[in-house]
């Protein structure tokens, strides 16, 4: 095993997560190894390598496993993605991978594809199918704006159930280490949504400050990520999250985590107060 890896007794082969250094991914891996399941992770720092542009760091990480958790990078709504999850799970049925659960996109029709090659690749599968992560603004793009005291985005008065991560990984562990999840949906969010200006606010509170929310046209976000040299990919990418999937479709709470776990999902608010506390947001 890699230093990585632990060693379940009663476990006959490995989990890999994929992306296990991402927002959900870590997550899982924390929690896997907590009760002792044996795990590998997949990245492009984990040795054996993983990465999703080289098929050849593929057969060596899906060597002896059992389960995966699926994340694709940087989003299943990314060019080239249904190719890739394609190629990915024949090579895990071919490897004698059992389970895969995938981490999907809420509202995107190009993450429903790649759910239906999951769904139709022989393995068995669970669906974890999430949107907004509330740690977009602390662990993402969006703690930058948070510090400085000013959050300019594209988005206006639509409102999102941010889903806590935490909950994320509580659903897709569940998923891998207990009976029952298998051919489950499960569409997960917080428990009410919020507009961003809603959340802004209640981030400065929790934190004791005063940030500002400035709603912006999609055209000039697009030219700032620009100018700031963000890739055009990861430009599109955002584009399309904030002029095509924030469009009222997601702004209904679900009962994924409720479903998957037998309990309420994680407020945003108590996410803001418990990362307010950690200090990340103080200047």
């Amino acid at each position: 095993m890699t230093t990585n890896e632990t060693q379940n007794p009663n476990e006959t082969g490995l989990t890999l997560v994929l992306g296990g250094t991402g927002k959900t991914g870590r997550r899982v891996v924390e929690r896997l190894e907590a009760l002792d399941v044996a795990v590998r992770m997949g990245s492009r720092s984990a040795s054996p390598r993983f990465d999703w542009e080289d098929e050849a760091t593929w057969a060596p990480v899906l060597r002896d496993v059992d389960k995966v958790y699926l994340s694709y990078y940087p989003d299943l709504a990314a060019p080239g993605a249904p190719e890739a999850v394609r190629s990915f799970t024949a090579a895990a049925v071919d490897a004698g991978v059992r389970h895969v659960v995938l981490l999907s996109g809420r509202g995107e029709d190009e993450a429903r594809a790649c759910e239906r090659i999951v769904q139709t690749s022989g393995l068995a599968w669970t669906v974890v199918r999430a949107s907004w992560f509330a740690q977009n603004f602390s662990e993402d793009y969006l703690l930058d704006p948070v510090r400085a005291g000013q959050v300019v985005l594209p988005a206006g008065d639509v409102p999102e159930p941010f889903v806590d991560a935490d909950d994320i990984a509580d659903v897709a562990v569940a998923a891998l280490t207990r009976d029952g999840h298998e051919g489950e949906v499960y569409e997960v969010t917080g428990p009410r949504a919020l507009t961003f200006a809603e959340a802004v606010a209640e981030i400065g509170r929790a934190a004791g400050r005063d940030i500002a929310f400035v709603p912006v046209p999609l055209d000039d976000y697009a030219a700032e990520l620009r100018e700031l040299g963000l890739s055009e990919d990861l430009v599109a990418f955002l584009a399309y999250l904030f002029g095509t999937v924030l469009d009222g479709r997601n702004a209904r709470p679900t009962d994924g985590v409720r479903r998957a776990l037998g309990r309420a999902p994680k407020d945003f608010a108590d996410y803001a107060r418990r990362t307010a506390a950690s200090g990340i947001w103080t200047i």
